[in-house]
C-alpha cells in the first residue's frame, strides 16, 4: 500500500441525486446505455442528510449535488435547504445542464446554494442539439445569466471536448470567448470514455491542443489562482477578460494524488474512486438501522483504502456516468 498515492485530505462529497436527465449527451447517457433505477431505489432527502451527517464526522465538509440532472428532482429545493442547514458543511454547490436553471436559480440561492457548475459543450445551437439530443441552448444561456444575476458565485461552465464533435477552432474559441464577455469560468474537460456505449478513447482531445487554439486566437494566457473550488483544474485568464478559463486534464495526466473526493451514487453506493467499479452500499446500512458508529467506522475504512485506487490501476473498469454524476 503506497501512502503517497493519496496526499489530499478527503473532504469533498459529490452526490448523484437522480439518474434521470432531460438531455441525452453522447458521453454521459448514450443510446444503448442502461435504463434508470426504480424510484424506490433512490435515496430520499432524509437519507441523504443522514449520510452527509455521518460523512461529516469522517472529514467531509464540502458537498456537490449532481445527477443525472439534479434539478429534475421535485424536492431539490428542500434538499438544498436541508444540507445548507447541516452543521459542518462549508460549501454547497450543484452541477446542472442548465435547462431548468432560469426558473430555479433564485430559489436555489435562497435555499442556501453557494455556487453552480453548468454543462455547455457548444455555443452553436445546431451542434448543441446534435450533442445533447435536444434544442435547449437558448434555455441554458438564460440559466447562465440568471445564475449570475441572483449572485451564485462562481459560475463555472464545463465543456467536454470530443474530436470531430465540438473540437473545431471555431467551437473552442467561441466557448473561451464567454469568459471574455461574462464573469464566468469556462473549463475544458478532457473526454474520458466510461463504457461500451460511449465514444472511444481516440475521440478525446488533449487540453494542450485546446490551449494552443485559444492562445492562437486571444494571445498568451495568464496564470491565475481560483480560490473557490476543490478540484484538479488549473486556471488562466485571457487578457482583459471578465472571467477565466480552466483545464481539467484527467486523460493526459494522473491527478489521483490531488483527489479529495468521494462519490455517492443516486441509489446510495459510496465510491472511493471514479475509475473503479468498487462501491459500498450505505443505503442498505441506513435502511437496516445499522448503528451510526458502525457506519462511521466503515466509512473511515473506505477513505483509508481510497489510496489503493487510481486511474492507472483501474483503467479497464466501466461505469455509467449518469448515475455517478462525474
Amino acid at each position: 500500500m503506497n501512502d503517497s498515492l493519496m496526499l489530499c485530505k478527503v473532504d469533498y462529497l459529490r452526490i448523484s441525486v437522480t439518474d434521470k436527465c432531460n438531455l441525452r449527451c453522447s458521453y454521459c447517457n448514450p443510446p444503448g446505455s442502461p435504463g434508470r433505477r426504480k424510484d424506490s431505489d433512490l435515496l430520499r432527502v432524509d437519507e441523504i442528510r443522514h449520510m452527509v451527517e455521518l460523512l461529516i464526522k469522517c472529514g467531509i465538509n464540502k458537498v456537490r449535488l449532481t445527477g443525472g440532472e439534479p434539478l429534475l428532482r421535485d424536492d431539490i429545493l428542500q434538499l438544498v435547504h436541508e444540507l445548507f442547514n447541516t452543521d459542518g458543511i462549508v460549501d454547497l454547490s450543484v452541477t446542472t445542464n442548465g435547462v431548468l436553471l432560469d426558473s430555479l436559480a433564485k430559489e436555489l440561492k435562497s435555499a442556501g446554494l453557494h455556487r453552480i457548475n453548468i454543462s455547455i459543450d457548444s455555443t452553436d445551437r445546431e451542434n448543441y442539439q446534435n450533442i445533447t439530443g435536444f434544442d435547449m441552448l437558448p434555455q441554458v444561456i438564460k440559466g447562465i445569466n440568471k445564475a449570475l444575476n441572483v449572485g451564485l458565485n462562481p459560475v463555472k461552465l464545463n465543456s467536454v471536448i470530443i474530436k470531430g464533435v465540438n473540437s473545431s477552432e471555431e467551437e473552442i474559441t467561441s466557448l473561451a470567448r464567454i469568459s471574455v464577455n461574462l464573469p464566468v469560468i469556462v473549463r475544458f474537460i478532457e473526454y474520458c470514455p466510461t463504457g461500451e456505449f460511449s465514444k472511444q478513447t481516440k475521440e478525446f482531445v488533449p487540453n494542450n491542443e485546446i490551449r494552443k487554439i485559444i492562445e492562437n486566437e486571444f494571445g498568451q494566457l495568464d496564470s491565475v489562482s481560483i480560490t473557490t473550488g476543490y478540484g484538479p483544474a488549473v486556471y488562466f485568464k485571457i487578457r482583459n477578460s471578465s472571467g477565466a478559463v480552466g483545464f481539467i486534464s484527467g486523460m493526459t495526466s494522473v491527478i489521483c494524488n490531488e483527489c479529495n473526493r468521494l462519490r455517492l451514487t443516486c441509489d446510495g453506493k459510496l465510491k472511493p474512486c471514479l475509475y473503479s467499479s468498487k462501491q459500498y452500499d450505505l443505503k442498505e446500512l441506513i435502511r437496516s438501522d445499522t448503528d451510526n458508529s458502525e457506519i462511521i467506522r466503515f466509512i473511515n475504512k473506505i477513505i483509508y483504502e481510497k489510496r489503493n485506487y487510481t486511474r492507472v490501476n483501474n483503467s479497464s473498469e466501466e461505469f455509467s456516468m449518469q448515475s455517478i454524476g462525474g
